[in-house]
């Protein structure tokens, strides 16, 4: 079962990771992440009210249950390692092609894997071995044939790039941090509120850099919130509750979860080879493929 909800968190992923680029595109990195973090927040809320009001009455699905002041504060740690992950992630995304970023995002299950063999012992069988290989294989091969328009150099899009590093290697800290964290706390209560405090710490953090939050926020209300953000918000909350959700098994594996949702940038590959028409299409689609039989292997194992 949390074969298939890995899956689902993949294609979720794969769509938000679209919906970022296009908000990106538009908007300026701390509006787009301090606004779908807050609508993100409004979208959880009710989870914790019905838990708190409506104890009886809440699905066991949704139930948000009280969480101790040592786990409120490792999962204020998670949202720290989760926020700047995404503002490395953001910055490089808004400046970089997706074609180049979502492949080296897709890296991160590499980093994740060695990391759950080196502080779990998670072992893998031949299936998910094969599959987490062909999978991580056709993922490098994309980022050794996707090269930045008129080559790589440190002193124009190279600072992109190590944000983007240093975003990867974060987010691969923070799904180490995930498989701890679902061994001691409920997912619904590491979700809930860990995005309430990421709601806090960027709008603090918008009020503060903000020349005119006021101005900003008019125009926000006149104008109404860009769907593509709307987007992020919804599609970010349903992936990381069905990935929350598949780590809550005891026997998933945090190494074969990472890999399938990574395995989600399949989407935005097919996004920018028919929609954006970007160059080398036949390299993206064989990696493509190669990624999607090592999902394939890693459903099976």
């Amino acid at each position: 079962m949390w074969i298939l909800l890995a899956v689902c968190s993949a294609v979720f992923l794969g769509c938000y990771d679209i919906a970022k680029k296009k908000s990106l595109t538009t908007f300026s990195v701390l509006d787009v992440l301090t606004f779908s973090v807050i609508l993100s927040c409004l979208l959880l809320i009710p989870m914790l009210l019905g838990s708190r009001w409506c104890e009886d009455s809440m699905p066991a699905l949704l139930y948000v249950p009280r969480v101790s002041w040592q786990g409120h504060g490792l999962i204020l740690l998670k949202s720290c390692i989760v926020l700047s992950s995404w503002l490395c992630s953001y910055v490089a995304l808004k400046h970089l092609a997706i074609s180049v970023v979502a492949p080296m995002q897709a890296t991160r299950p590499m980093w994740t894997l060695v990391g759950a063999m080196l502080i779990f012992g998670e072992r893998l069988n031949l299936h998910q071995s094969i599959g987490v290989a062909c999978a991580l294989g056709s993922i490098f091969l994309f980022s050794v044939w996707e090269h930045p328009r008129g080559g790589f150099s440190w002193k124009g899009e190279g600072k992109y790039y190590l944000l983007l590093i240093a975003g990867i290697l974060l987010g691969s800290t923070s799904g180490l941090y995930d498989k701890y964290m679902m061994r001691h706390w409920d997912h619904n209560a590491v979700q809930v509120y860990y995005t309430i405090y990421q709601a806090l710490l960027m709008g603090t953090v918008w009020l503060v850099v903000r020349r005119h939050p006021r101005l900003a926020l008019r125009s926000l209300v006149q104008h109404g919130v860009p769907w593509s953000i709307v987007a992020i918000s919804v599609l970010l909350v349903v992936s990381d509750f069905v990935y929350l959700l598949a780590l809550s098994y005891p026997d998933s594996l945090i190494a074969v979860v990472s890999t399938i949702r990574r395995g989600g940038t399949i989407i935005p590959f097919l996004y920018g080879i028919l929609i954006l028409r970007e160059k080398d299409p036949w390299k993206k689609i064989v990696c493509t493929l190669g990624i999607a039989i090592g999902l394939a292997f890693l459903i099976i194992g």
